[in-house]
């Protein structure tokens, strides 16, 4: 007779649960593969910078030359730093050309929920370093342009992204200001739509108040930034642990301007935060602080060979 009565209560709770069930699958688990990048990509984005002139900062600002890619590598320092209670890296990197900052994708694929560690596709690449990217694949909207390939357009709202050019530089754009279209034909090579921007044009562009979305202050931490074109920072935080307690946004923006940053912008962090260095991960990555391991991504920022 129960079971009768609220018959129809007992349905609607059911499908509600399936419902709710099926879209955190489908928005955390699901795979759903949108294309697969063809192995002749990277070597067509290399020839984009076949002849060149050596960026500015590639050599201290020593006057540039037109020579070809074969004849000049990446140079990267890497240096441990302590602030706020925190252990962070710094991989110091000046290139000759945009050629040699690239990005990847989890299992060369650009989709939805595909994802792997840092230090897999890493390794894959052969990648003198790498850093997570901006976690594209956990998100519908934000633009995502990758090696000078447009793979979506939908913008987010009032979002924030970070546009690496061809001649090395980076700019800061509001989605709702612009399509990707544009960007593309303006040159992007790259676009990430994480963030926030942490400084731009020299000056901090976030407060002490600041956060994504609802983490705490205090975290793991993966940013990028320029001090001019050719010369690049790659950083990394720890956080989570008795050890390292992590950063605010407003910890790493001022840390940025102290590296001499004029430019810096943030990428997914917490978990995801990893340094890939010389074929080894070198910092402590953490979702709870409890074990020290990687969480798998699905993308990556890379300085090749």
């Amino acid at each position: 007779m129960y079971f009768k009565k609220h018959l129809w209560a007992i349905l609607y709770t059911l499908m509600l649960i399936g419902f709710t069930t099926y879209i955190l699958l489908n928005t955390f688990v699901i795979e759903d593969e949108y294309a697969k990048i063809e192995a002749n990509m990277e070597d067509e984005y290399a020839n984009l910078f076949a002849e060149y002139e050596t960026l500015p900062g590639w050599n201290d600002g020593a006057t540039t030359q037109q020579t070809t890619q074969a004849t000049l590598q990446p140079k990267i320092t890497l240096t441990e730093y302590r602030r706020n209670d925190t252990t962070i890296y710094v991989a110091d990197v000046r290139i000759p050309s945009l050629a040699y900052l690239r990005c990847a994708f989890a299992n060369d694929t650009y989709g939805k929920n595909i994802t792997a560690k840092t230090s897999v596709m890493a390794s894959t690449k052969n990648a003198m370093l790498a850093i997570n990217g901006d976690y594209y694949g956990a998100r519908d909207k934000g633009y995502v342009i990758r090696n000078g390939i447009l793979y979506r357009d939908s913008a987010g709202t009032d979002r924030e992204d970070l546009v690496i050019y061809k001649n090395g530089s980076f700019g800061i754009i509001n989605e709702s200001e612009v399509t990707a279209k544009e960007l593309l034909d303006a040159g992007a090579m790259h676009v990430f739509s994480f963030g926030p921007a942490l400084m731009d044009a020299g000056a901090i562009m976030v407060d002490e108040n600041d956060e994504v979305g609802q983490s705490m202050s205090s975290n793991p931490r993966t940013a990028i930034a320029i001090i001019e074109e050719g010369h690049y920072l790659f950083i990394v935080s720890d956080g989570r642990t008795n050890e390292s307690k992590g950063l605010s946004l407003y910890e790493l923006a001022t840390f940025c301007k102290e590296l001499g940053a004029v430019c810096a912008y943030n990428l997914d962090g917490g978990g995801s935060s990893t340094m890939y260095y010389n074929g080894e991960v070198v910092n402590n990555p953490t979702t709870n602080g409890k074990t020290i391991k990687e969480r798998s991504v699905s993308d990556i920022v890379y300085i090749s060979y």
